[in-house]
């Protein structure tokens, strides 16, 4: 069964999805890894940085890929933070590697999908 292609509007808004999408991952990445970040209003502590980030990120990713299963981006962005864990590592960096900092950008994700699927059930139960 061939389908039909997505009305101009949404490949509009699905690529300007996109574009914010990687936008905001190669900000996470430069915020993560420069050795003095800017302070950020209120100075929030590293592990509210990440959780904000992470679920920033996991929205974004949903939105720019809806068609991609939600456990294939879970998995992308847990890769994606220990990747920034593991530059924060090297010492020239001055930063601090922790493995708590990935448990809390996969908290993240996984909240922003957890919530996402909890919405999409409830939808589809008002629907009937």
């Amino acid at each position: 069964m061939a389908t039909s292609p997505a009305p101009e509007g949404t490949s509009r808004t699905r690529a300007f999805a996109r574009v914010l999408f990687w936008a905001a991952g190669a900000f996470a990445f430069v915020m993560a890894v420069l050795p003095r970040p800017p302070m950020f209003p209120g100075e929030p502590s590293d592990k509210v940085q990440h959780i904000v980030a992470f679920l920033v990120l996991a929205a974004l990713g949903r939105w720019a890929y809806p068609e991609t299963r939600k456990r294939v981006l879970l998995l992308g962005l847990m890769a994606f933070g220990a990747l920034i864990e593991i530059v924060q590592a090297i010492p020239q960096l001055h930063r601090d590697s922790d493995l708590l900092d990935w448990l809390a950008d996969t908290g993240a994700a996984l909240a922003v999908f957890l919530v996402l699927a909890v919405w999409g059930y409830l939808h589809a139960r008002k629907e009937r």
